[in-house]
């Protein structure tokens, strides 16, 4: 298993098969116009992919608060690839790259996180825009 930084020539194709893949719930990064968007995300993120031989089996795409905190978005590791401590490698390359930065998850699947021992900080609203 290597785990590596996001190369776009390398793996934007297999990443974004992957998340097709994965479901309803993370078509919002793949269907139409969101898809340009969520490739360019992918270089401005800090971006690291988890690959077996020639398969991408997993992701995590993060984004640096001008040093102050750093943000996971997303996790994923394909299903028949979980179980294997994989997505907590991939959040480790973060602790390994940014050892003086406060790492926050932004994340809809809690238990996850608290069996790796993360504690709860608060949390998450969505800002609705105004009717003007």
């Amino acid at each position: 298993m290597e785990i590596r930084k996001y190369q776009k020539d390398r793996d934007q194709e297999k990443l974004m098969k992957m998340i097709t893949d994965e479901g309803k719930e993370w078509s919002c990064y793949t269907a139409g116009a969101a898809f340009k968007k969520y490739c360019a995300a992918l270089e401005a993120s800090i971006t690291y992919v988890a690959c077996d031989g020639d398969i991408l089996c997993g992701y995590c795409r993060s984004i640096n608060d001008c040093g102050f905190y750093i943000y996971v978005c997303d996790l994923l590791v394909m299903p028949e690839y979980r179980g294997r401590n994989i997505g907590q490698k991939l959040m480790q390359c973060i602790y390994k790259d940014y050892p003086d930065v406060t790492v926050y998850v932004m994340s809809d699947v809690d238990k996850y996180y608290k069996k790796l021992g993360y504690a709860r900080e608060g949390s998450i609203f969505e800002v609705k825009k105004p009717n003007i």
